[in-house]
This record gives C-alpha cells, sequence and structure tokens, in this order.
C-alpha cells in the first residue's frame, strides 16, 4: 500500500472515528458540540483532500515535463539528422565517392533515435494525462458519501 493509498484511508475514515477517538458516545453530546465537531472535521477532511489532489496534479506534471523533455530531445536529436542529410547530399553531388553513403547511413541512425525518443515522450505525456487528481476526486466523492451515509443513520 502506498503512502498515497493509506493517507486516502486515513482521510475516508477520519469523520467515523472522530467520535470514537473521543471516547463519547454522539447521543450524549450537545447541539453545538456536534456541530463543532462536525466543522472540525469537514476542515481537517478539506485540508487532507487539497493536499492529496496537490500531490497528484505534481506527480502528473513531473511525468509531462518528462515527456515534454524526450519530445524536445528529438527535435533536437532530428535536427542534427537533417544536417547530416543536407551534408549527405553536399558530398554525393559533389565528390560522386562512396563517403555520402555513410553520411547517410549516419542521417538514417539519428532520425531512427529520434522517432524512439518521441515515442517516450508520447507514452510519458499520455501517462501525464488527464491533468487532474483523479484519485482525489474519488475519494472525496466517498467521504462524501459517508457523511452522507452517518447523517441518514
Amino acid at each position: 500500500m502506498t503512502s498515497e493509498n493509506a493517507g486516502a484511508s486515513a482521510m475516508s475514515s477520519n469523520v467515523s472515528t472522530t467520535a470514537a477517538a473521543a471516547g463519547n458516545d454522539p447521543a450524549d453530546k450537545s447541539v453545538g458540540d456536534l456541530v463543532r465537531n462536525l466543522s472540525e472535521d469537514l476542515s481537517r477532511l478539506v485540508r487532507d483532500e487539497i493536499r492529496l489532489a496537490q500531490a497528484e496534479v505534481s506527480e502528473k506534471a513531473k511525468k509531462a515535463g518528462i515527456g515534454i523533455g524526450a519530445f524536445g530531445g528529438a527535435g533536437v536529436i532530428a535536427l542534427y539528422g537533417l544536417g547530416v542529410l543536407i551534408a549527405a547530399a553536399v558530398l554525393g553531388l559533389a565528390a560522386a565517392v562512396p563517403a555520402w553513403l555513410s553520411a547517410l547511413i549516419i542521417a538514417v541512425v539519428l532520425f531512427v533515435i529520434a522517432g524512439v525518443a518521441a515515442l517516450i515522450g508520447r507514452k510519458k505525456l499520455q501517462q501525464a494525462a488527464p491533468p487532474v487528481p483523479t484519485r482525489a476526486i474519488e475519494t472525496t466523492k466517498a467521504d462524501v458519501a459517508e457523511i452522507k451515509e452517518s447523517i441518514h443513520r
């Protein structure tokens, strides 16, 4: 279990464990105490959910940054490949000797490297999308459902 999952589990049980942790039966408390406890619990729950959402968005932004960097690297390598290809064309026209063939092979290798880097970048960007805190939203919905259920009891 990751620390985020453990945090999400702890957050979703905050509301139900607060009364037990206090050692008092909610039926024995005054309405003012219950409202104050509810306010404190909801405030803590909202803060915890915001922290979880921030951590999730940060993780996805990191993956997006890696993908964007890989795309940038692919562009630079493709630019070098284009330069080598142009050099190959110049050598082929100027000398008409096999030296241009070696430059052409280098250009092809650089384009293959650029293609691999672009595929890696694409994969990383797809892993980062959508840049919304989906796990935090799910746990918040579960928390709201638990609160509604405890209110109806």
